[in-house]
């Protein structure tokens, strides 16, 4: 997973002169559980099949230029692993930052999968 990659193949898309704002989103493993437990690692599986469905309608937002979104392609993750990366590029701020917000949080509900395990 190559986060100055993917800027630059953004950077570099066709339709770069509509391009106002390029956000970037880097996903890492939490040593702690949003409950407070000591997290050793997180089991996670990864639906390709949905995550292209997501991204393509995301595509379809206003104002939107690109996306490009990673995953870990590792099923056992440590604390401080890079879990995704997310660019969405588009033309103005509340349209980049509206999308990048929606599409992360479909991720998370819809194409990722993980289990944490405790110290």
């Amino acid at each position: 997973m190559n986060m100055t990659a993917m800027i630059e193949r953004i950077e570099n898309h066709r339709d770069s002169e509509n391009i106002g704002m390029i956000l970037s989103h880097i996903g890492i493993v939490r040593g702690v559980s949003r409950d407070g437990q000591k997290v050793s690692m997180i089991e996670m599986t990864v639906d390709h099949d949905r995550l292209n469905e997501i991204v393509l309608s995301h595509k379809q937002m206003p104002g939107i230029v690109e996306i490009l979104v990673e995953t870990s392609d590792r099923a056992t993750l440590f604390p401080g692993d890079r879990i995704m990366l997310v660019v969405v590029a588009g033309d103005i701020r509340e349209n980049v930052l509206g999308t990048m917000t929606s599409i992360i949080n479909a991720i998370k509900q819809d194409v990722t999968h993980k289990t944490e395990h405790y110290a």
